[in-house]
């Protein structure tokens, strides 16, 4: 029993397979073999994978992989396994080797110092390790390539998100201006003068009568006997208005000769007293002696003159 009766009674029966009539097209044209002078390179296949970015990369990769404390390297294994990737790189490529070459050299270096015996430190000082340069230079090439590749985590344009950009007419669109704080205080500064603008000043009058002034000036004199001095006959408290009527009054009971403004020299002070003790009560209109008596009426003119001041 061959081969294909065995394969009929099992029911494994391969499936006809359709093979092509030619090996492959250009220009849609199907070619049905290969040009007879046609040079493919012994290389052209190879596949450069590139995984590392330099020495520095490559010697993170190393002590990342046999889990080393990166402040406590093992020199002598980890140069052994360096140098084995540099003879690979080598037998391909040389320039992409060179970089890698310095570096191959400086963990020799580190390597061979390490076997040497160290010098004798001063007294509270601590001995130089030949490691110190190189896990210093590991740590912050570490450091950079983790913040790379939060870089890379975030979205880019045209890679995670494209820009879309859409025309909007200038006649439709809506400018809003920025506003400042000296913008405000301009702007709450036109309010107020428009306000003041619109705003009647009132004038309130102040019920203030000559005549009752005149009885006050004629009573503190009654009670003084004598001479006053003139500004004692004034108080701040009464105000501009009240100092004014109460010097209205003192001018008209020295034009109705009711009291008597004296100086005895220049610059003096001057004094108010009554006029031959008489005394006047303004809203009577008549003239009282010191002892009250009543006499003849000295007002002269019409009351309403009086009243006018």
């Amino acid at each position: 029993m061959n081969e294909n009766e065995i394969l009929e009674l099992t029911g494994d029966v391969p499936e006809t397979v359709a093979v092509p009539d030619h090996v492959a097209r250009i220009y849609g044209e199907p070619l049905a073999q290969l040009p007879l002078d046609l040079y493919i390179p012994p290389d052209a296949m190879a596949v450069m994978l590139d995984a590392f970015e330099g020495p520095l990369d490559l010697l993170l990769y190393l002590i990342r992989k046999a889990n080393i404390n990166v402040l406590d390297i093992p020199m002598a294994p980890l140069t052994r396994q360096y140098l084995d990737y540099v003879e690979a790189m080598r037998s391909h490529n040389l320039e992409l080797a060179a970089d890698y070459l310095v570096m191959a050299a400086m963990l020799i270096e580190i390597k061979s110092r390490m076997l040497l015996p160290r010098p004798k430190a001063a007294e509270g000082a601590e001995v130089e390790d030949p490691r110190a340069e190189l896990v210093r230079r590991l740590i912050e090439y570490e450091q950079m390539k983790l913040a790379s590749a939060k870089l890379d985590a975030l979205p880019q344009v045209e890679r995670d998100f494209a820009w879309v950009e859409v025309w909007v007419e200038k006649s439709m669109e809506q400018r809003f201006p920025d506003v400042c704080v000296a913008d405000l205080q301009q702007a709450w500064g036109a309010i107020l003068r428009q306000a003041k603008l619109h705003t009647h000043h009132r004038v309130n009058r102040e019920e203030l009568s000559v005549r009752e002034h005149m009885g006050i000036i004629l009573r503190e004199l009654r009670s003084a006997d004598g001479f006053v001095e003139f500004v004692r006959m004034f108080d701040a408290e009464m105000g501009v208005a009240g100092i004014v009527v109460h010097f209205l009054a003192m001018l008209e009971l020295a034009r109705e000769h009711l009291v008597e403004i004296t100086q005895t020299e220049a610059f003096d002070p001057i004094y108010v007293r009554l006029s031959d003790g008489r005394v006047t009560e303004p809203s009577e209109g008549r003239a009282v002696d010191a002892a009250g008596d009543s006499g003849a009426e000295t007002a002269t003119g019409d009351p309403a003159e009086r009243d006018a001041g």
